[in-house]
């Protein structure tokens, strides 16, 4: 599904997205206010169950943003994007609120007039740990299921030339990737500690990212880890 926003992949069958993708520069922020407009998505096709706003109220896990709603502050439409439910996983509030939050906010401190920061962020495996405990769906009141996710993990490509796209990326590229629990008891956790590389979360996820770099650049910069 591409949007003006984002794109995503979206999975009917755990009806949560499999991946979502979006650019992120100057541009796109703004003073718009959080819109906080969950709700369903009337794109996806008619005859599959659309994730409403409330459905997963008392579920023990927050509507987690893949691409946040401060990534997306230029106008009040483009905030209210980011609140439709096929940009939503059940996440543990502790990890959305903690290091999943604190590298949101790192990626958006990284923004220069002139560079332009592409992110991939995504969900694998089954069964996390909400604030009601464990659970591997959330049953709505209609009696559809959403699957609950095991990991977050998220690749950020910090492009030097904005515009330049995957032609921007060399080696000596920064990409950040990580691999997070969807867990309680991590809101404390530095996100560097989930530091991964990128060739790790391929192998786990079954995804080819960065498909559109050269293959001999990728080779460099998804099997290093960052450190800085």
């Amino acid at each position: 599904m591409v949007k003006p926003e984002y794109a995503l992949a979206y999975n009917n069958s755990r009806r949560i997205p499999r991946w979502v993708s979006w650019a992120l520069n100057s541009s796109w922020i703004g003073s718009a206010s959080r819109q906080d407009d969950f709700r369903t998505d009337s794109t996806l096709p008619s005859n599959w169950y659309r994730v409403g706003g409330s459905d997963y109220s008392g579920s023990g896990y927050d509507r987690g943003h893949m691409a946040p709603s401060a990534d997306r502050t230029s106008s009040t439409a483009t905030n209210s994007a980011t609140f439709l439910m096929t940009n939503m996983i059940p996440q543990a509030p502790d990890n959305n609120q903690g290091p999943w939050a604190e590298l949101e906010n790192y990626t958006r401190s990284l923004i220069t007039s002139g560079n332009e920061i592409y992110i991939i962020a995504g969900e694998y495996g089954d069964c996390g740990t909400g604030s009601n405990g464990r659970r591997c769906e959330i049953v709505t009141s209609s009696g559809n299921r959403i699957a609950v996710p095991a990991r977050t993990w998220k690749v950020i490509v910090i492009v030097n030339s904005r515009g330049a796209g995957a032609g921007g990326v060399n080696n000596s590229t920064r990409v950040i990737a990580v691999d997070m629990p969807n867990d309680q008891g991590i809101r404390s956790v530095p996100w560097r500690n989930y530091r991964v590389t990128v060739r790790d979360i391929e192998n786990r996820t079954g995804l080819n990212l960065l498909s559109n770099v050269p293959a001999s650049i990728q080779e460099v910069v998804e099997t290093r880890r960052d450190t800085l």
